[in-house]
């Protein structure tokens, strides 16, 4: 009976605190692992270059490929006709355990991380299964009608009858498309200035603030920079409500161009400005990419439309998005590293430890550096702290501009999308 409570608790939770769940179990491994891993592969590990460019181009081609993939065996069946509130405070503590020395304790940080993620994802999938499950025996459904619409979404799937599609053809459709076409090349730029913000973090503070911040100044700077993006989403949000998205995005290129024209002209000698514009640079990037899946959704409405589709095909377009911009992630630290190297001649992959880690044979202490080369290097973090967002912002308020689908055109789409949603109620009904 003890046991009987808690597992009728578990099962009575709402669906979104379980998916909820399922996305706070991946997403403090995922903030640990992007935050560090360039840094541990570079500096740690200290792979060569090629080793790095291969492992990303391996990357790139399943991070590239598994969200089309899934989507298109999600959606075909479609085309005849979810926060993550609280996983980044796991980035909070792992600038405590964060020493490239002595790599044990991040080691046993990461690997408890790693244990905990994997029995919180495997108990929130068992969860949702039995929630199904029940649900499926339950010749009413009610439970999950109102919960999360689960019982009509599949009778809809059921009374569906028509010639499925090709995938060529969806892509031709989608190649027609002009404003996922422009929407994706400014996502592209986002995702690589997002992932450049994380991969490069550990050398800025290193390298611009280390010797001037704690510790544990570093570690909150640290975990601010990951958990504000969501808890500012909030505000974003009521000013999308006000604004619209459009208006709200445009509003963080520009904010993201001024903050980073401002550093410019100041310099890396204000330490009070450096840390602000390093927190702020993080927290509206992340926010801005929060924001776009509101974007994605409206896409998904506008392709219903323009392609007469009986069922929108949400899941294969948002994998489509991922297709075309998730290579910005790989090209963040590629891209990243051969900047830093080109313009301060400082090679992240040449740099030597005097004892690496899994070797039980020492390497020759390198020479001490030059005194006049350690500006440099410094220098060189700046300008790549400060050039790549105004880079990025130019882009992005290009792209943007072309980028129609808001006010009355976005109107007109929602209206025509609601006029086939209550067209399809009335079939579901007579079926």
């Amino acid at each position: 009976m003890g046991l009987g409570q808690p597992q009728a608790w578990l099962l009575g939770l709402p669906t979104a605190v379980v998916y909820g769940s399922l996305a706070l179990f991946t997403t403090i491994l995922h903030n640990v692992f992007l935050l560090y891993y360039v840094d541990t592969f570079v500096s740690v590990y200290k792979i060569n270059k090629m080793a790095f460019w291969v492992g990303e181009t391996v990357f790139l081609l399943w991070n590239s490929l598994n969200d089309p993939l899934f989507g298109w065996l999600s959606d075909r069946q479609f085309l005849s006709s979810q926060p993550r509130a609280a996983g980044s405070l796991s980035v909070f503590a792992s600038y405590a355990f964060w020493n490239k020395e002595d790599f044990s304790s991040f080691r046993a940080f990461c690997v408890t991380l790693a244990v905990s993620s994997g029995l919180g994802f495997l108990g929130a999938t068992q969860l949702l299964r039995r929630r199904v499950e029940a649900a499926r025996k339950d010749p009413g459904c009610s439970g999950l009608v109102v919960d999360s619409g689960l019982c009509g979404e599949e009778l809809l799937v059921g009374s569906e009858e028509a010639d499925s599609i090709t995938l060529g053809r969806y892509l031709r459709q989608l190649a027609r498309h002009r404003n996922f076409l422009w929407f994706v090349s400014m996502d592209l730029v986002q995702v690589f200035h997002c992932h450049f913000n994380s991969n490069f973090f550990p050398l800025f503070l290193e390298h611009l603030l280390s010797d001037h911040i704690s510790l544990s100044t570093g570690s909150i700077l640290l975990g601010l920079s990951y958990v504000a993006p969501h808890l500012n989403n909030l505000y974003f949000l009521s000013l999308c409500r006000r604004w619209g998205v459009y208006a709200v995005v445009r509003g963080l290129f520009l904010l993201k161009l001024g903050l980073s024209l401002l550093m410019l002209l100041a310099g890396p000698d204000h330490l009070s400005l450096l840390c602000l514009f390093i927190a702020s640079n993080r927290v509206f990037t992340e926010g801005t990419c929060k924001l776009l899946t509101l974007v994605v959704t409206d896409l998904v409405d506008e392709d219903l439309v323009l392609n007469h589709r009986k069922q929108a095909a949400s899941a294969l377009l948002f994998g489509m998005v991922a297709l075309v911009t998730k290579p910005g992630q790989t090209f963040a630290p590629l891209l990243g590293t051969w900047l830093l190297c080109f313009y301060t001649g400082h090679d992240l992959f040449q740099q030597s430890l005097i004892t690496p880690v899994g070797s039980a044979h020492p390497w020759p202490e390198p020479p001490a550096p030059a005194p006049a080369q350690a500006p440099t290097l410094r220098q060189g973090c700046f300008y790549l702290l400060v050039l790549v967002p105004i880079t990025c912002a130019l882009l992005q308020l290009f792209t943007w501009s072309q980028f129609t689908l808001h006010g009355r055109r976005l109107h007109m789409v929602k209206a025509q999308r609601q006029n086939l949603s209550q067209a399809q109620t009335l079939d579901v009904k007579m079926v």
